[in-house]
């Protein structure tokens, strides 16, 4: 787990939160959204609609990620599109979007392993539904491809159709959003490009560690090494990092992490590197690169990247489509104004430094 950018929520128990009685009248509707790597994602076969979990899995976990969900970026749609022609990822809808964010793999013998790091919102969940809360009525979830930018038209298109559910199934009350994570940046985009819907649908937007300036440990990281969502004897049954990576240097959404220049950070994001430059030469030299130099790093380290994917070799450079992109969409989250009708919570945790000393 990883704060501001990752799998794992705050565990609240039931005695967290007193019971308010179970009467649905009496409550606003409450819709629950994932953060990156934070919904089930199924793979679905064109032909005979079939569906295979791809997102997450235990068994054969690398080889179905490799298989389906490896991605180049399309800069026509600013979408990434899977390499496989013969499926469509799709996230399911079951349990009025609950179902996707809830335990994202439910076999049996995962919980007999403690592999509770693929428990996602489930105890949030439960906790809601102690308090009261129902299904369909006055608790939804959203989940979403999170492979794809935060403002690609069918996330947002999606988000809108939940609220409105949301806000009929309840009898007309405002809902109460609670985002995770890079859900946050999907929200804040949402705000900015259907402001008269949100203002009109959302009462409060209570977000969880959302990294709204970038998340510059975890991003550059990502792109030099890739992304573990878990570790020790777990990792033997999880996607490698090396997997990982391959799929996140074509993700938009991922770009759209990239510390924010223009904020005034209290200390500037810098990625540290000892680099020796001859062969055979003991000696080492501390080279540092801020923000917008790392953009020439990134470059570098990734110029010779390639998977092989059904017997032929793909590059997967640094994508500076994907990065103008980005910067697209970081003025989006710039400029977004939260509507006054709305009141706004961010949450975040204070008990570790970050590796900027950021928030």
């Amino acid at each position: 787990m990883f704060g501001g950018c990752g799998l794992g929520l705050p565990s609240f128990s039931r005695r967290d939160s007193p019971r308010h009685g179970s009467d649905d009248t009496q409550k606003d509707p409450v819709l629950l959204v994932s953060g990156i790597g934070g919904s089930i994602l199924n793979a679905k076969h064109k032909k005979n609609g079939s569906l295979l979990r791809v997102w997450v899995r235990i068994l054969f976990s690398n080889y179905e990620f490799k298989k389906c969900l490896w991605s180049t970026y399309n800069p026509k749609s600013g979408s990434t599109e899977t390499l496989n022609p013969d499926i469509d990822i799709v996230v399911p809808e079951d349990d009025f979007g609950l179902y996707s964010i809830d335990i994202l793999d439910p076999a049996w013998w995962v919980k007999c392993l403690h592999v509770t790091d693929v428990y996602h919102f489930h105890d949030m969940i439960n906790m809601l539904i102690n308090c009261g809360y129902t299904k369909g009525t006055t608790l939804f979830g959203y989940g979403y491809d999170f492979r794809q930018s935060n403002r690609l038209d069918k996330a947002m298109n999606g988000l809108k159709m939940k609220l409105q559910t949301a806000y009929n199934a309840s009898g007309g009350k405002k809902v109460n959003i609670i985002s995770h994570s890079m859900g946050g940046l999907l929200v804040r985009c949402f705000m900015h490009l259907h402001k008269d819907v949100f203002e009109n649908y959302v009462n409060r937007w209570i977000t969880i560690a959302t990294p709204f300036q970038g998340a510059p440990g975890c991003i550059n990281d990502s792109f030099l090494t890739g992304l573990q969502f878990v570790y020790g004897f777990k990792s033997f049954f999880f996607v490698s990092r090396w997997t990982m990576h391959q799929l996140l240097v074509e993700c938009p959404s991922l770009y759209e992490m990239l510390p924010n220049p223009k904020f005034n950070w209290k200390e500037q994001p810098s990625i540290q590197v000892w680099r020796k430059y001859t062969e055979g030469d003991e000696s080492v030299k501390l080279e540092v690169y801020k923000s917008m130099e790392c953009i020439n790093l990134f470059n570098g380290a990734l110029r010779n990247n390639e998977l092989t994917y059904s017997g032929k070799s793909i590059a997967l450079p640094f994508n500076l489509s994907i990065l103008k992109w980005a910067a697209g969409t970081r003025q989006m989250l710039d400029i977004a104004q939260l509507p006054d009708s709305v009141d706004f919570y961010n949450i975040y945790g204070i008990a570790y430094d970050t590796p900027h000393n950021v928030w």
